[in-house]
């Protein structure tokens, strides 16, 4: 018999994927006792009706989800379960995810049936459901594979074409990107362009590669003739920087598939394309005049964050790890190496711009001196850190080796916009809150360089699944340890958000 966990007046099973009866049974009869309670349906807190609301299941209360009114209920009451009011699922507030039950799905379907007949409207939306025949014939598939956690699909090597390595450990980072993946693979692209002159066509057939299940190394010259042809400044067989590949290739990608269909875009470049919706964020700029402190800001898109390191001619100022008496993201100062942390306490700290960069204040009308501090006001999907580990000036050309300490889970909470504003405000409270994961992330990929600035050779550290980590060397891939991540140099680091917003 399965240990059960006791969650309000719900019980679920600890291996969290089947509720108990007694759940459905309460759900119904919360269904059916709607019609008495429920006279109005707005937030309780402001009174909205739209923002996603929610309902809770163990008393009289309606909340907005995108607002977190409903969380804030959840928490204060310990009330962890509700209803969406416009489709149906179950929110846990413990597992902070909905729950998908088979009863309480067929129950929601039915409800919203009679909903949409009582307005006078067909069906709205609904959900695919495979037909026997697809049923049978996905059973009789030769090439139908099951994944399991020592499956090794999605894992390819890439064959070097002459010095592109740069472009090699790209790919693979890109190629294990969750939602990139999932759009490729279920054939999302809608192409305008000639076929053999569009960059997304070419990603969307390396993807079908990748996790086609062959194990022998992909030659990827289409996508390196048209990286040629699109990005000319790459073009030969020279060493590429893979940070600068990188942003071609997203930018290119950007613009072969930008949605034109005129849908209001949740990223801060107003554009609702793939590339955009996984990687724009948005980084607020607020310069403060000395004299008034009057505040100007602007926000502007980014698709990376570059970070300065110590060791670089750019002043570092060290900083005290932990000075505020905390410790962030779980990372160990005691070998004193600098932390990812430590790098983005610098980027986001306030900057003195000196006398010989004054501004023209509009509340004192006149310039003057100012400082500047870089903070998120959007996070992406896909945080990509770019450590700048190549100095190039009109003396110094070189590479800098300093070795930066970086986690498994980041949370960037400290570095958003709304936490200086809430320090500000002296309501700022650095606290673990089991209900705020938003903006916490896991890391996924890793780009190392080996070598010196004129010879050097790229890899890529990539997670397969939860704890599973490969080397891709070009066509050699090996498995790897958690250590063996930690412990590289460190390039290009990407990580994934833990929780994504239903939109």
């Amino acid at each position: 018999m399965l240990g059960v966990d006791l969650i309000g007046p719900f019980t679920k099973s600890r291996n969290g994927n089947s509720w108990c009866l007694t759940a459905t049974d309460y759900f119904t009869k919360w269904v059916e006792a709607i019609p008495i309670k429920a006279k109005s349906c707005i937030c309780h807190m402001c009174g909205a009706h739209l923002n996603r609301l929610h309902s809770c299941l163990s008393c009289v209360f309606f909340g907005c989800f995108t607002k977190k009114h409903i969380h804030e209920h959840a928490k204060n009451k310990r009330h962890n379960l509700a209803i969406d009011l416009l489709y149906g699922g179950i929110y846990c507030f413990v597992c902070q995810d909905y729950i998908y039950d088979k009863d309480m799905e067929q129950i929601a379907k039915e409800e919203q049936r009679k909903a949409w007949k009582l307005q006078g409207v067909g069906e709205k939306y609904s959900t695919w459901e495979p037909t026997k025949r697809e049923l049978e014939l996905l059973r009789h598939n030769p090439k139908r594979r099951k994944i399991t956690t020592n499956c090794t699909i999605g894992l390819r090597g890439l064959i070097n074409l002459g010095n592109t390595c740069f472009m090699n450990c790209i790919v693979q980072a890109l190629t294990h990107t969750p939602l990139l993946r999932d759009f490729f693979l279920s054939d999302r692209h809608k192409c305008e362009m000639q076929s053999n002159s569009c960059l997304v066509c070419e990603m969307s057939q390396l993807f079908q590669e990748f996790y086609s299940g062959h194990r022998s190394p992909h030659i990827p010259f289409r996508l390196l003739h048209l990286v040629w042809t699109h990005a000319r400044h790459l073009a030969g067989y020279e060493q590429q920087d893979a940070h600068e590949f990188l942003i071609a290739a997203l930018d290119v990608l950007h613009r072969h598939c930008k949605d034109d269909n005129g849908k209001k875009a949740n990223n801060p470049n107003n554009c609702n394309c793939i590339i955009d919706q996984i990687f724009t964020g948005g980084l607020q700029s607020d310069v403060t005049c000395q004299v008034c402190h009057g505040v100007s800001t602007t926000i502007d898109p980014f698709w990376d964050i570059s970070l300065d390191l110590p060791g670089s001619s750019t002043p570092f100022w060290p900083l005290s790890p932990g000075g505020d008496g905390s410790t962030l993201n779980g990372e160990s100062h005691l070998s004193g190496a600098t932390t990812l942390t430590d790098c983005l306490r610098r980027f986001t700290r306030p900057e003195h711009l000196g006398s010989s960069a004054k501004i023209k204040c509009s509340g004192c009308h006149s310039y003057q001196e100012s400082t500047k501090q870089l903070t998120m006001k959007k996070l992406p999907i896909v945080a990509c850190f770019h450590l700048k580990r190549f100095e190039h000036s009109a003396k110094l050309r070189r590479k800098i080796p300093t070795y930066v300490s970086f986690p498994l889970e980041l949370d960037m909470t400290p570095f958003m916009a709304s936490s200086k504003e809430s320090r500000m405000n002296g309501q700022y409270q650095q606290s673990v809150d089991v209900f705020n994961n938003d903006n916490k992330y896991s890391l996924f990929a890793v780009v190392n360089h080996q070598g010196t600035l004129e010879s050097g050779h790229y890899t890529t550290f990539i997670r397969q699944h939860k704890d599973q980590w490969f080397k891709c060397d070009d066509a050699v891939i090996t498995k790897a340890s958690i250590k063996d991540v930690l412990d590289s140099e460190g390039y290009l680091l990407f990580y994934h958000k833990q929780f994504l917003e239903y939109e």
